[in-house]
């Protein structure tokens, strides 16, 4: 599969140098506003490729990106210190509405990947400018907050972090619900597991927890400006999947037709994702609180999509 990335910065390169590592794609294309920028990215990424793969990785327009099955769009501007990712949204629709339709006109068959911020809110943007259905315009999501989770709960277990089970559904951001009853450790659930293993989930450690995930961007970009090697690594994966038609599931964001009585609003649940995008949704099972923060966290959303004038 050849596999377009437009925005060359952290974001996209990371994605693009994962892509490389793990020979997910055929040809890899770099467009970015900074001619320049994206051919040092992809040139640079390029001298990786002797070391692991046999990918094409080049810089190119928007013609470039003709034959492209997934189109992963990183443009836009960075998060500020402290600045949420829904206060990011007017700025970046304002991007979103000069990159669509060159995406489009290039690549009319290409799967969108958004990886832009606010993930959520520029999903339903993409979705509504590029007219597709929403099963082929798919947002990042929670899929790094996802893996932030089963990264932490491994180091309090003691086991791999591939061995939890364990989802983040929601926003991409500050009202994300960490799914916590319906989270597994192998196939044995999570507190079960904690205690036979001798590290019980406590509350603290439960908040801890919490913390660490809802906070970790923040911290991030406190200390370097942004992040982009767990996302790159995330958006690699998602393309992976839709490459080998490999029916995974994943938690990413689509515009979705009705979650917790909130109708029509992008946010992350865990979704097969193969070939032809999303091709199915999975509502875990999830007590009373969760569903309420759920329901809280889509209501945000569709009132910020719905504010929006494209």
């Amino acid at each position: 599969m050849q596999v377009g990335i437009v925005g060359a910065g952290m974001v996209g390169s990371a994605a693009g140098y994962a892509l490389a590592l793990q020979g997910t794609a055929e040809r890899i294309v770099l467009v970015d506003i900074d001619d320049k920028l994206a051919r040092a990215q992809a040139e640079d990424i390029a001298h990786a490729v002797p070391f692991a793969s046999s990918v094409q990785v080049e810089a190119a327009g928007y013609d470039g990106l003709a034959g492209c099955g997934v189109v992963i769009i990183a443009a836009g501007v960075s998060q500020k210190p402290g600045e949420t990712r829904l206060e990011l949204l007017s700025r970046n629709a304002e991007v979103f509405r000069a990159v669509i339709g060159e995406v489009r006109r290039a690549a009319p068959d290409a799967i969108l990947l958004i990886a832009s911020n606010p993930a959520d809110v520029m999903t339903d943007v993409a979705t509504r400018l590029s007219g597709l259905p929403p099963e082929r315009v798919i947002g990042s999501g929670t899929i790094l907050d996802t893996a932030r989770f089963r990264w932490l709960v491994g180091q309090h277990l003691g086991i791999a972090p591939q061995s939890v089970h364990a989802y983040v559904l929601g926003e991409h951001g500050d009202s994300e619900v960490l799914a916590w009853s319906a989270a597994r450790a192998g196939s044995v659930e999570l507190r079960s597991f904690a205690a036979q293993v001798g590290a019980p989930l406590t509350q603290s450690v439960c908040e801890r927890i919490d913390a660490g995930v809802r906070r970790a961007a923040y911290t991030i970009i406190e200390g370097k400006g942004a992040t982009w090697y767990g996302i790159g690594a995330g958006l690699q994966r998602i393309v992976r999947a839709i490459a080998r038609d490999e029916a995974a599931v994943l938690s990413v964001s689509i515009v979705t037709h009705e979650v917790e009585g909130v109708s029509d609003v992008a946010l992350s649940i865990p979704r097969v994702v193969g070939a032809s995008g999303v091709a199915a949704d999975l509502f875990p099972e999830l007590d009373a609180g969760e569903h309420a923060a759920l329901k809280a966290s889509a209501q945000i959303l569709k009132d910020t999509s719905d504010a929006l004038t494209l």
